[in-house]
C-alpha cells in the first residue's frame, strides 16, 4: 500500500519506539478509492509534527467493512480522534461505528456530496485545511438519526444517518444517477438523473405517525427526514434543522403538476434561501396562507408504512426498496470536530 510505504520509514519506526506516554495518537480511516493517498499521508505527517502526535493508526475501508468495524478497531486502540477520509458513505459508516464513544470524528471530505461537511463548514476540496481541523478544531456533540427499515421479505436492518434519509423522487434520483457521469461532474449528475426520470415517477402513498400520534395517510412525491438541512449547491431544504437540537426535521413535497414543482423550487430558493434567514422574511411567510407545496414537521420518532415497496436512500446512498421505516433521533450521540469560527 502506498501509505504503508510512506509511513514506514526508519525515522517513523524510531519515533514509534521512543514515544513518551500520554502523547496523542489518531486513527485515519480511509476509503482508498476516493482519496489521493500520497497527499493525505503528507498532510497527516505535517499534522503529527505540528501537534506532537504519535504515529497514526491507518485503517482502510473495504466492501465488506465500509467503516463501522474500522471505527470500532480505532476505538479499541485508544486513539484520541478518528479522521474519516472518503465520501458520504464512508462518513456515515464511520459515524455509525463511533456512536456514544466520546471520541471525536474529524471529516476529511473526498466524495461527491460531502453533505455533513457542508453542514459543518468543514473545508471541501482543501485536504490540508481539513486535516488541520484535527489539531485546531473544537468538539461539538451532534445528533444522529437511527433508521430501522423493513424489506419486502420482512427482514429488518438498522442504520445510522448523519444528514438525511429519503423516499420517493429523491431516492429514485439517486438510484438512477449515472456513476460515470457522477465521477466527471459531481453532484450535477443528480440534475441529469432527475430530468430523465421525473415524468415517470409515481407519487408515494404512505401511512405515518409522529411522536406517537394517531396514524395518518398522505401522498407525497418526496419525503425527507433529516438532521441537517443543506444539500449540494447550497440548497437549503430543511431550514429549521439543527444538528444538535435533539429533533428530526421532516419535509414532504406534494406538487400535483408543473405549477406545483415551480412552487417547490420557489419555496426552496426564495423562502428557505432568503426569507427564512430574516425576521421580516419569516413574517412575510407567516402572512402567506396559501397551501404550500412543501410541508414541514419536527419530532423525535416517526414511523412510515408504504402501500408497495419504495426506493430508499440514506445520506445520499441508494439502499434498495423498503416497505416500512421506523426512525428516531439519538441526541448528542456523536462527537464531531468543527472549525473554531
Amino acid at each position: 500500500m502506498l501509505y504503508s510505504h510512506l509511513m514506514s520509514t526508519p525515522a517513523a519506526a524510531a519515533e514509534s519506539d521512543q514515544v513518551a506516554a500520554g502523547r496523542d495518537r489518531v486513527a485515519i480511516i480511509v476509503n482508498p478509492t476516493k482519496v489521493d493517498m500520497r497527499a493525505l499521508a503528507s498532510a497527516i505527517a505535517d499534522a503529527e509534527a505540528t501537534a506532537g502526535w504519535r504515529p497514526s493508526l491507518w485503517l482502510e475501508t473495504s466492501v465488506d467493512d465500509p467503516g463501522q468495524g474500522r471505527a470500532r478497531e480505532a476505538i479499541e486502540a485508544g486513539v484520541s480522534a478518528v479522521l474519516a477520509a472518503g465520501g458520504d458513505g464512508t462518513v456515515r459508516a464511520v459515524a455509525e461505528g463511533m456512536l456514544e464513544s466520546g471520541i471525536p470524528m474529524v471529516l476529511l471530505p473526498s466524495g461527491t456530496g460531502n453533505l455533513l461537511a457542508r453542514n459543518l463548514d468543514v473545508p471541501i476540496g482543501r485536504l490540508t485545511e481539513a486535516v488541520k481541523l484535527a489539531v485546531e478544531g473544537i468538539d461539538q456533540a451532534a445528533d444522529v438519526g437511527i433508521a430501522t427499515i423493513t424489506r419486502e421479505n420482512g427482514e429488518t436492518e438498522t442504520h445510522a444517518f448523519v444528514v438525511m434519509i429519503g423516499i420517493g423522487l429523491d431516492a429514485k434520483m439517486i438510484s438512477a444517477t449515472n456513476p460515470e457521469l457522477k465521477k466527471r461532474v459531481g453532484w450535477l449528475a443528480y440534475v441529469e438523473a432527475i430530468a430523465r426520470i421525473a415524468r415517470d415517477v409515481d407519487a408515494v402513498r404512505l401511512r405515518y405517525t409522529l411522536d406517537g400520534s394517531p396514524e395518518r395517510s398522505t401522498t407525497v412525491h418526496t419525503l425527507l427526514i433529516g438532521n441537517c438541512g443543506t444539500l449540494p449547491g447550497g440548497v437549503l431544504i430543511l431550514p429549521d434543522a439543527q444538528i444538535d437540537d435533539g429533533l428530526l426535521d421532516v419535509v414532504a413535497m406534494r406538487p400535483r403538476n408543473l405549477w406545483g414543482w415551480m412552487r417547490v423550487s420557489y419555496a426552496v430558493a426564495w423562502e428557505n434561501g432568503v426569507l427564512q434567514k430574516t425576521k421580516v422574511g419569516r413574517r412575510i411567510m407567516a402572512a402567506d396562507k396559501r397551501v404550500r407545496a412543501l410541508r414541514y414537521f419536527q419530532g423525535r420518532h416517526m414511523t412510515l408504512g408504504f402501500d408497495r415497496p419504495e426506493e430508499f436512500e440514506i445520506d445520499g446512498e441508494e439502499m434498495g426498496q423498503v416497505t416500512a421505516i421506523d426512525v428516531r433521533v439519538a441526541p448528542a450521540s456523536l462527537l464531531v470536530r468543527v472549525p473554531r469560527d
